[in-house]
């Protein structure tokens, strides 16, 4: 079967359609997993008594086991054992798989960058009397983001790629459209295709929107 380039664009509008919950899916997961990020990054930061050792713990479970495993435990699994997750939709559950599996990366990333920031800075911030919040807040965690904008990007670009498993719970993303497409027509090269410049075109969205932030947060250093 030749490669037809006008079955490929015949695809365009209907992967557009299916857009919206792609990115629905990446923007909310994203923003819970830097959220979480943070939070976790920072309770690491300080060492918190018996936090320190649960996040640790957490941070160890979702980098070390798949995705899809993830995703599977979550929707499948949660509900045998809790009752209050037998009603749970498959984009709660894929929106909870990828903020939880991706905010232990960006824990990492989050608690390195502020590992970076100068200890001299704490200490003149506690010297003119703020607490140990107002000095993150205003302090550290404003410097630590600049340096880690670089990899949260990074790790948002692979949230998006990995927004495509939704389609394995049952959602109609983009990935999913593909997929009923290519075996409706047979054109799977053209389908495919068709689907990874879609994700190519949001990648270089993103990318432009990281040296927006990397200009605009080093202003003034």
């Amino acid at each position: 079967m030749d490669f037809k380039i006008e079955a490929m664009i015949g695809l365009f509008p209907i992967l557009f359609k299916a857009l919206g919950l792609t990115l629905k899916i990446t923007f909310i997961s994203t923003i819970i997993s830097v959220l979480l990020g943070i939070l976790v990054a920072v309770i690491r930061f300080f060492k918190v008594k018996v936090l320190y050792e649960i996040t640790g713990l957490f941070v160890s479970f979702f980098r070390g086991t798949p995705l899809l495993v993830q995703l599977f435990l979550i929707y499948y699994g949660l509900p045998q054992v809790f009752p209050i997750f037998i009603n749970m939709s498959a984009f709660t559950a894929t929106v909870l798989g990828l903020s939880l599996h991706f905010s232990a990366y960006m824990a990492e990333t989050i608690r390195g960058a502020l590992s970076s920031v100068d200890k001299g800075q704490l200490e003149a911030g506690y010297s003119v009397g703020m607490n140990t919040i107002q000095v993150m807040v205003r302090i550290v965690i404003p410097q630590g983001i600049r340096v880690a904008i670089p990899s949260i990007v990074n790790i948002s670009i692979d949230l998006l790629k990995s927004s495509s498993l939704a389609f394995t719970l049952g959602l109609a993303d983009i990935m999913a459209k593909t997929q009923l497409e290519a075996a409706s027509s047979y054109r799977f090269l053209e389908s495919y295709l068709a689907v990874a410049l879609v994700y190519w075109a949001l990648v270089i969205l993103l990318e432009r929107v990281q040296k927006i932030l990397e200009i605009r947060l080093n202003r003034g250093y």
